[in-house]
């Protein structure tokens, strides 16, 4: 009973010397995360599309944004949203999703242009590799929404547009160089799957930009702020 009694004493003295050792006032140090609560990116993408189904392949250019909402160092949500634009051909003989001629007689001997405008918008999860300081390499999955509208002009200078929407796929990644702890520089690579017209079209899209992080700054305790300046 005394050896225990012992014990039961030497446990509160330590305790009372813990308290003891911090200021009045002072709250312990927060726990800074090793990894951004949030990334903002936006940049350029150049793209391989196949909107139409045309047997052709157009090089389209445009934007991509996104935004990143980290749970933990290895996961991410992430919302995408992206739009790509430039000329289609598609051929005479078969210029789906276009009508036949009569009505829709266009300019061409073998294929005619389509000013094309594809964007989409996109969820998922994003699955980053954080052991570098400097590189920091990514995959992701995501689906959402594509839209692809198509405009062009007939012999007589009418207008026929096309336009549809359906599911988009992504299966990609990419790596962050990372400048600083607030910003990088951002490579990556998607295929993008659409599938539009009842058809379904295997893209790949390609963007370079600029990632802006948030950054865990430690809070200054009582005796940060009160102790002298040499």
């Amino acid at each position: 009973m005394r050896r225990m009694l012992g014990v039961l004493v030497g446990v509160a003295a330590l305790c009372a010397s813990s308290w003891a050792q911090q200021l009045p006032g002072e709250r312990p140090e927060p726990t800074v995360l090793p990894y951004p609560r949030a990334e903002l990116f936006g940049g350029y993408s150049y793209g391989m599309t196949q909107s139409f189904n045309s047997g052709h392949v157009a090089r389209p250019n445009g934007f991509n944004v996104s935004l990143g909402l980290n749970v933990a160092k290895w996961l991410g949500f992430v919302f995408e949203g992206n739009g790509l634009y430039g000329p289609s051909k598609i051929p005479l003989a078969v210029p789906n999703p276009f009508p036949t001629c009569p009505p829709f007689c266009p300019n061409g001997t073998d294929t005619f242009n389509v000013d094309t405008k594809l964007y989409n918008f996109l969820v998922g999860t994003q699955f980053p590799y954080r052991k570098s300081e400097r590189f920091t390499p990514f995959g992701e999955l995501m689906f959402g929404h594509a839209g692809v509208r198509g405009e062009a002009h007939s012999q007589d200078g009418r207008l026929f547009a096309e336009t549809a929407g359906g599911l988009g796929l992504v299966a990609g990644g990419g790596v962050d160089y990372n400048i600083n702890p607030r910003f990088a520089l951002r490579f990556k690579a998607d295929y993008l799957q659409t599938r539009l017209f009842r058809q379904k079209q295997d893209n790949g899209v390609f963007s370079v930009g600029i990632v802006i992080r948030t950054v865990h700054k430690k809070k200054k305790t009582l005796e940060d702020v009160d102790q002298p300046t040499p």
